[in-house]
């Protein structure tokens, strides 16, 4: 038998992108939310609390959408 054959299935084993892609998926979207929140004339990070302008709230709702779809991503596996 040649070498290849008995190794190609060694290769194509699923793997787990772990804490590596976690980490720049979130940092994909603090630089979104940052660039939302200066679109809407905001800093990222001050507090309004309940006074928040509902530009403030769409950033905030798409900051948590793509960090939970971050959370996804990062427990599915690649080939």
């Amino acid at each position: 038998m040649r070498p290849t054959i008995l190794l190609t299935p060694l290769l194509l084993t699923p793997a787990l992108a772990g804490p590596a892609l976690y980490g720049i998926c979130q940092a994909g979207c603090a630089s979104v939310v940052m660039a939302c929140y200066g679109a809407a004339g905001f800093t990222w990070g001050a507090t309004l609390g309940a006074s928040a302008p509902a530009t403030v709230l769409a950033c905030n709702a798409a900051f948590g959408t793509c960090s939970a779809a971050c959370a996804a991503a990062v427990l599915a596996p690649t080939l």
